[in-house]
């Protein structure tokens, strides 16, 4: 059972593919809900490693790894969560269109440059968050001054001028027809929104996301706030890497937070309220699907839709190049479950699969 695959690159910062589990978990498991984290940590050879989950409300947290402890402590880092940074962009999308600020089917050139004739099929922001844009999974000019960088910031260097750019030179394919998963649209998201309400991306996920969840310990820079970040690793686990530098591509991949934000975070979903209820109801809404037989699944706004013997699990993988991230939920059993490892993500690596089984088997 695998959830999710490499990307573009090895550790590209946040461009792993996920895939539905070939098969679902059984219902359940005898053994404490705290064991089975231990467990989970113990399984993942990482310098550090954290299961972060609340069953209605109440958290128990295991943490562990081959690095020594820090100062700090492992549960108050800020780890590079990569692609599961696309949750709350797609948060932030339906808050905005919520409240109608922003339609989910306005067209991005509209926003981008809106001096320019509308084309016949235009992408909207609604195919750019869902995947269905027709753009690539990242530009094609990408690769080339990627690869210098390939194993440590592949992103670094290309700017918001350069993502915005290669959108106005791109040819889309059948815009709302197919699902491909696609950095490149997420960012382009990012853009489009900043540039459609005249703020900054940054401010505008922490006026509109970050502080109505109370999020302090969640940030969108390396260093910023005053936090500790967590140190990333390469493949051998003991290579310290450099923290993440997303540059142009922050809304496909730029939060870093603690496990205890996370689970906030997911939480927040469990039971919506407040400035973003709305919002939060949304985006546990189906809104397409993709694949034929086992292989086929559901996505919402912005997360992987997963059968369970409780209903349906909501779920994000991210990978950055020495950092990985499991984001999930389950309404039926109230459980929210953040995963989190400073090591590069590798083809056998079983986090992704503890997380997703001990999400699927409820507490």
């Amino acid at each position: 059972m695998k959830p999710y695959t490499d990307g573009p690159g090895s550790g590209d910062g946040g461009g792993e593919r996920p895939e539905r589990a070939a098969d679902p978990p059984g219902a359940g498991t005898t053994a404490p809900l705290a064991d089975r984290l231990a467990a989970a940590v113990a399984s993942v050879e990482a310098p550090d490693v954290v299961f972060a989950a609340s069953v209605r409300g109440r958290r128990t947290l295991r943490d562990g790894g081959a690095a020594d402890a820090t100062a700090t402590g492992r549960r108050e880092l800020r780890y590079e969560i990569g692609s599961a940074s696309k949750t709350f962009a797609g948060l932030l999308l339906a808050h905005l269109a919520a409240s109608g600020r922003v339609p989910l089917g306005h067209p991005v050139d509209a926003a981008l440059f809106p001096d320019r004739p509308p084309g016949r099929d235009p992408v909207t922001l609604h195919h750019l968050i869902t995947h269905t844009s027709g753009l690539p999974g990242l530009p094609r000019d990408l690769y080339l001054r990627a690869l210098p960088r390939r194993n440590t910031n592949p992103y670094a260097g290309y700017d918001a001028r350069r993502v915005v750019e290669a959108f106005a030179r791109a040819r889309p394919r059948r815009p709302g027809t197919r699902w491909r998963y696609s950095n490149f649209g997420a960012a382009v998201l990012g853009h489009a929104l900043a540039a459609r309400t005249a703020t900054p991306w940054d401010d505008l996920l922490r006026e509109h996301v970050l502080d109505p969840l109370g999020l302090s310990g969640t940030a969108l820079r390396p260093g910023a706030g005053g936090g500790r970040d967590a140190t990333g690793h390469a493949k051998d686990g003991t290579t310290p890497l450099p923290p993440l530098d997303i540059a142009g591509f922050a809304a496909a991949g730029a939060v870093r937070a603690t496990p205890h934000d996370l689970l906030a975070f997911l939480e927040a979903h469990l039971e919506p309220n407040g400035p973003l209820a709305d919002a939060l109801r949304e985006v546990r809404r189906p809104v397409l699907s993709h694949g034929r037989g086992k292989h086929r699944q559901a996505h919402t706004l912005t997360w992987f839709q997963q059968p369970t013997p409780h209903g349906p699990a909501f779920f994000h993988c991210g990978a950055t190049p020495g950092q990985q991230a499991f984001l999930g939920f389950c309404p039926a059993t109230g459980l929210a479950l953040a995963a989190v490892a400073t090591r590069r993500y590798r083809p056998a690596d079983p986090f992704s699969t503890e997380a997703l089984t001990l999400l699927c088997e409820g507490p």
